[in-house]
C-alpha cells in the first residue's frame, strides 16, 4: 500500500482474476492497473502438450514457449508494482521460474512485488482465493475457481526464485501464509 499510496502515477500489474475493488482503489489514486490472470492461462487446455523430457514421458505439461508468447507481453521496465498474490504456489511447475523471470524484465528497477506463499502443505485441495483490497490494512478473500496447490516453497526456494531481484523480505502472516515483499 505504501507503493500504491505514492502520489506520482505508477503502473500496477495484478496477476489474479479481475477485481473491481482492486481496480477502484488503484485508479482512484491516479494509477494505471493491468490484470493478467496467468494462473487461468497456464491451466488452459490449449497450452497443454506432451512432455519431451524422458523423465516425464507421456505426461502432459504446459508449453512454456507458447505460454510466454501469449502472456506477460509488456514493455521492459514498465511496472512499478506487481501483485502476485499466491499465484506461484498454484502455477504448474514448468512455468513458475519463467513467469518470475519475465516479471523481472517488465518491472522497473526499484519496483515492488507482493507475493504470498503457503507455509504448510494443506494438500492438493487447498482452496484458491482471490484477493480484493478493501483498504490500506485489509484484504478480503473470495473463494476462487478450484486450482490445485502445486507445492509449498520454503524460504530457500523463494530466495532462489527471486535471486535476480535486489531485495527480499519475509513476514509470517496468519493462516499459514508467508508474505513476501520483493524489490527489483
Amino acid at each position: 500500500m505504501k507503493t500504491i499510496g505514492r502520489e506520482e502515477n505508477i503502473w500496477v500489474l495484478d496477476l489474479g482474476p479481475t477485481s473491481p475493488s482492486n481496480i477502484k482503489i488503484i485508479t482512484e489514486r491516479g494509477h494505471r492497473i493491468y490484470n493478467e490472470d496467468v494462473l487461468k492461462e497456464a491451466n488452459g487446455a490449449e497450452l497443454k502438450t506432451k512432455s519431451i523430457d524422458p523423465c516425464k514421458e507421456g505426461q502432459t505439461v504446459v508449453d512454456v514457449t507458447r505460454y510466454l508468447a501469449e502472456n506477460l507481453k509488456h514493455d521492459r521496465e514498465k511496472f512499478d508494482a506487481v501483485m502476485a498474490w499466491d499465484i506461484p504456489d498454484y502455477l504448474p511447475e514448468e512455468v513458475v521460474k519463467p513467469t518470475i523471470e519475465r516479471i523481472h524484465t517488465i518491472m522497473k528497477p526499484g519496483g515492488m512485488l507482493l507475493a504470498f506463499f503457503h507455509t504448510k502443505d494443506a494438500g492438493p485441495d487447498a482452496p484458491y482465493f482471490r484477493y480484493h483490497i478493501a483498504d490500506a490494512q485489509t484484504l478480503e478473500l473470495q473463494k476462487g475457481p478450484q486450482f490445485r496447490l502445486q507445492r509449498v516453497f520454503n524460504n530457500r526456494h523463494i530466495e532462489n526464485l527471486f535471486r535476480d531481484y535486489a531485495s527480499i523480505k519475509f513476514f509470517l502472516g496468519r493462516d499459514n501464509i508467508r508474505e513476501v515483499l520483493v524489490i527489483r
